[in-house]
């Protein structure tokens, strides 16, 4: 191992243990072309050794350590990785952080599994709802995620990774009393919102003397850089794609906190109530509060109003908003999840993923937010609930891929901004929420000034 003053050469072994790979999914993981896997191992690899640092825009990671790369090496007892000029954070008196090697070969794990058998499998036509469910499931599997042996006790908690000081902590406070309550967390992985409700759950935790603690992170390759694993994340998952992250969540999900955030957590918020709105699953028990400090009272009320304009005052009945007070949030949460358990136990539905939520194809079909893309979507009110709320989130992922995704960033650095048009009506409320996000300084860390990568047309 060699040091410089901020970098590392290094070899490294896994964490526990990884099946041997074939020469043939060692030199995919090499290949530089554009089918292979090499620059997106790098890209995935440099965001998990840079956890800690504030920078949210991968290619700008990319940028401040240019000569950093990774070759797998395939030896008879198993695989290493080789690294070059690695970030020294990730290191400690010439050791890697043991979390951040788990995590490192958990994006090896993943990489390889979805080329092996999903991308490359017959069984998997992922134009197919179930199909697509399917590869949810097992992707999960694989990373065994998925517990039999647990009553449902799993919170998904969503939010910003830039947020304040004070809504940070009141993210752990929250988690603190999830903790206290015995329930799990389970994040994007990153910082902010993503990190605080671990960290509190994690000292309860402690209290309680729970020794089984789980702290779910599930990121995706073109995001992991803006949400770079925190280091309390115990079990980390690399979703193809933000939709099959996005269902991961929900199939994982036993109820679900929404913190402050900005463009990504109303993606996820407009998912999520997507998919409730649906008639298939209008009796189908979820618990979910919308909740932090009151000085984010008016993000909220923002948040409220978009869905009311667009959708009718029945959406409320779908969510609570519940400010300043984590000891009741927990105690909804948790009366909440017990209706879960009778749900499933009525009708004979697995405690560890949830088969019975429907999902229309909408929500499942990756959406490549180009120019043309995003001119595209049918953003007006002469469409079912469900179907509007899959467009409006097209219409957010695609925000979030300008502001932090590389290939995003570069197609709003060659063409302009993308151009949003649809129904006057929502488009004024559309305009008036991200206007809000701005003014909140919710679109990208506040030190920096933000350039929005989208304009609304008539």
């Amino acid at each position: 191992m060699t040091f410089t003053r901020t970098s590392v050469n290094a070899v490294v072994s896994p964490e526990g243990s990884l099946e041997v790979l074939s020469q043939d999914e060692v030199n995919r993981l090499k290949d530089t072309s554009s089918n292979g896997h090499h620059e997106m191992l790098r890209r995935c690899a440099l965001a998990v050794l840079s956890c800690g640092s504030p920078q949210d825009d991968s290619q700008a990671l990319l940028d401040q350590h240019p000569d950093f790369d990774i070759e797998v090496l395939q030896q008879d007892r198993g695989i290493k990785l080789r690294l070059t000029a690695a970030p020294a954070e990730a290191f400690v008196d010439g050791q890697m952080i043991r979390g951040i090697r788990e995590h490192l070969f958990a994006v090896v794990r993943d990489l390889v599994y979805v080329c092996n058998e999903i991308d490359q499998h017959p069984r998997y036509d992922l134009e197919d709802s179930s199909a697509a469910t399917e590869a949810v499931f097992h992707i999960l599997r694989n990373a065994r995620a998925l517990q039999t042996n647990l009553s449902p006790n799993l919170v998904v908690c969503w939010g910003g990774h830039s947020i304040s000081r004070e809504e940070y902590e009141y993210t752990k406070d929250v988690g603190y009393h999830l903790g206290l309550r015995g329930l799990d967390i389970c994040t994007g992985c990153g910082p902010g919102a993503m990190k605080g409700p671990m960290k509190g759950a994690n000292v309860a935790h402690a209290k309680q003397r729970t020794t089984q603690r789980r702290y779910i992170g599930i990121s995706e390759p073109g995001i992991i850089a803006a949400e770079a694993p925190n280091p309390i994340v115990n079990q980390l998952i690399i979703m193809p794609d933000i939709e099959k992250r996005l269902e991961a969540f929900v199939r994982l999900a036993h109820g679900i906190i929404v913190f402050p955030g900005g463009v990504g957590t109303a993606e996820e918020i407009l998912y999520l109530l997507g998919l409730l709105s649906s008639t298939e699953n209008q009796q189908h028990p979820l618990p979910i509060v919308m909740t932090g400090p009151e000085s984010a009272r008016a993000y909220f009320e923002q948040i409220d109003a978009f869905l009311v304009q667009v959708f009718g005052d029945e959406i409320r009945h779908k969510y609570r908003i519940i400010m300043n007070n984590p000891a009741e949030i927990a105690r909804y949460l948790k009366a909440g999840i017990e209706d879960v358990t009778h749900y499933r136990c009525q009708h004979s539905d697995a405690f560890y993923f949830n088969w019975h939520l429907k999902i229309n194809p909408l929500f499942q079909q990756p959406f490549h937010p180009t120019h043309e893309a995003m001119r595209q979507l049918q953003l007006h009110r002469n469409q079912p609930t469900e179907e509007l709320a899959a467009q409006l989130r097209r219409a957010f992922s695609g925000i979030v891929a300008g502001n932090v995704k590389a290939s995003g960033i570069q197609a709003i650095q060659q063409h302009g901004p993308f151009e949003l048009k649809g129904e006057p009506a929502i488009m004024q409320s559309l305009d008036q929420l991200l206007r809000a996000f701005v003014a909140q300084g919710r679109m990208k860390l506040a030190s920096e000034e933000y350039h929005p990568c989208y304009r609304i047309i008539n």
